[in-house]
């Protein structure tokens, strides 16, 4: 085994653990903002969590496996830490980047719920009769 195939082994050996651990943490906790702006369905919330989990680990490990070949030879032990500190480095700058747009998605689907809820909490008071001013109280 060539110096080489070490690094494409241990780029896989940590690449595939980090994306599992980030994709387990969004899948935990990105189930609680959906749960929010999907309200009481939580069958619905689920549904949507596991999709947005398997196209994280789609993109993801694809991309992983795309950039296994990028980088060159690895002539010595040193160049093995060089090439797998630049490949682990891009791959968790990667996984922040769809971090971020997932946690941006979030935040937009909940702050349109919010608004969605309260304009219909406007509507509903809106199309209540008026019922004039309360009696004022006796002295």
């Amino acid at each position: 085994m060539n110096w080489t195939v070490g690094a494409y082994v241990a780029y896989l050996l940590i690449a595939v653990p980090i994306t599992v651990w980030v994709a387990t943490t969004l899948a935990h906790n990105g189930r609680v903002f959906l749960l929010d702006v999907f309200g009481s369905n939580r069958e619905l919330a689920d549904a949507i969590n596991r999709l947005l989990v398997v196209g994280f680990y789609l993109l993801n490990l694809g991309f992983v496996m795309l950039y296994l070949r990028g980088g060159g030879e690895v002539a010595d032990l040193t160049g093995l830490f060089e090439t797998l500190s630049v490949k682990i480095g891009i791959v968790m700058l990667v996984l922040g980047v769809i971090h971020f747009v997932n946690v941006m998605v979030f935040s937009s689907m909940r702050r349109r719920g919010r608004t969605d809820a309260a304009r219909a909490q406007y509507a509903q008071q809106a199309t209540q009769p008026y019922m004039g001013y309360p009696p004022a109280p006796q002295h």
